[in-house]
């Protein structure tokens, strides 16, 4: 196991679920580190800070509430997934409020962990080389990408209900985050729930709650998405999926701020800033009589439309050095340079999954590089406009296969586009993926050292 990995601690005095916590986590190429009690992780010398911690609530002695309370006094803020008992209702309800990262109820499903802890992962990760970034580790420079931004800083102050829209992988998570993060509830609680990943006959117990008995397997009563969510934010993504037959139950829920749990007489209110998502045209659907138009137009208070990554192709560079870092240091790679053509692939492709797909490519292609050169591998390609090969042959891997002309001709033009920087979010380096020190010596080798900055 390389140290240069990311580390993820794990206490539960449950033996049997700390270690397959930690051996889930090794599974997935990270270093875990276990601990029994709050006493031993907090006597513990503890040279590494980790990338996160995934923390037992209801821990003898020192509870997780209370190690979470010595972790926040001391040093960097590490983010934390709480694991909480079934039916634990009032220690979840403290877990939110004390500002788990996520929370998870036992049995943990073993994907819902990983996915927590890769999102853990993904917020903790500093760019080298001042990469711009904007709020929720969102990244670019395009027009498009600051106009978003720009009506984020405006809609975020505000309790106007927000919808998200746009195509699948282009980062609509990240916008609602954003939303939130800029509000005056960011230290309140950011409650998910994936409308589509819920089978239609749950989901009005995951949103809502339920009474004890209120269904056979009820065993316990639950709270529901919307009261974990009081005085925070609730993102609901691929709102389009939500049953027509629970719509007006929601709507309720959103205007009036009030509903009632499954199986239960008792109104709860509720105050809950609602962010919407969705990858579907919901005007068609409402068109189509398949979603109501009322909550259309009570989501529809404040669009924001997120571009696909094919509209901008100028911030390919940008994630993909992102990723590249990501991965390379999640991994224990040495990965110091992207070649030029690759860059240039990578931009003339048209991206039908946008951003995930990139992330996905740049991941496999960390892992088969060997050497201090990224070799990019595409997926099968089918025929573009842009003019790409429809082969899922590797792409590029080193730039010596070009000849020392050309890649001199491209360092020049990406300096005169760039005005001669070569450092910064804006600089040549960045736009030719390279990491500032290693276009400085290039340039050296090509004798332009002298003539840019």
């Amino acid at each position: 196991m390389n140290d240069t990995g990311a580390l993820v601690y794990v206490v539960d005095d449950d033996l049997s679920a700390r270690e397959g916590v930690a051996g889930l986590i090794r599974s997935a190429g990270l270093m875990a580190k276990t601990f029994e009690s709050g006493e031993e992780f907090l006597a513990a010398s503890r040279p590494k800070v980790p990338s996160c911690v995934v923390l037992d609530v209801n821990l003898p002695g020192v509870s997780g509430l209370d190690l979470q309370q010595e972790l926040a006094k001391s040093g960097p803020q590490v983010p934390i997934i709480f694991l909480t008992g079934h039916g634990d209702i009032p220690m979840t309800v403290r877990a939110v409020k004390a500002g788990a990262a996520n929370f998870l109820t036992k049995p943990v499903d073993d994907e819902d962990l990983l996915n927590a802890i890769r999102h853990c992962l993904t917020c903790h990760l500093d760019l080298e080389d001042q990469v711009s970034q904007g709020a929720a580790n969102m990244i670019g420079q395009s027009e498009g990408f600051r106009r978003l931004l720009r009506d984020i800083e405006v809609v975020a102050p505000t309790d106007a209900a927000v919808l998200i829209e746009g195509e699948t992988g282009t980062g609509k998570e990240l916008i609602a985050r954003a939303v939130h993060e800029q509000s005056a509830r960011s230290k309140r609680p950011f409650i998910k729930v994936n409308c589509a990943a819920i089978p239609a006959t749950l989901l009005e117990s995951e949103l809502f709650g339920h009474e004890k008995g209120a269904f056979t397997g009820a065993i316990a009563q639950k709270l529901g998405r919307f009261e974990l969510a009081h005085q925070g934010t609730l993102f609901l993504d691929e709102i389009g999926e939500i049953p027509l037959e629970l719509q007006p139950k929601f709507l309720r829920a959103l205007q009036e701020q009030e509903f009632e749990r499954l199986g239960g007489n008792r109104t709860t209110r509720v105050d809950v800033r609602i962010v919407a998502a969705t990858n579907r045209d919901l005007k068609a659907m409402v068109d189509e009589k398949t979603f109501r138009a009322d909550l259309y137009y009570r989501l529809h208070v404040f669009p924001l439309s997120v571009p696909p990554l094919r509209e901008r192709r100028e911030d390919i560079p940008l994630l993909t050095r992102y990723f590249v870092q990501k991965y390379a240091r999640m991994i224990g790679r040495e990965v110091e340079s992207i070649p030029a053509p690759a860059i240039e692939a990578l931009i003339r492709y048209d991206w039908p999954g946008n951003i995930r797909e990139l992330q996905n490519v740049i991941e496999r292609s960390v892992i088969v590089s060997k050497g201090p050169e990224l070799h990019v591998t595409l997926p099968q390609l089918a025929p573009q406009s842009s003019g790409l090969p429809a082969t899922a042959a590797p792409l590029y891997g080193r730039a010596s296969s070009v000849s020392q002309a050309v890649e001199r001709a491209r360092i020049l033009d990406a300096l005169k586009e760039t005005n001669g920087h070569v450092g910064g979010a804006t600089g040549a380096a960045a736009r030719l993926g390279l990491k500032r020190t290693t276009l400085q010596s290039r340039m050296r080798k090509y004798d332009i050292g002298r003539v840019y900055h």
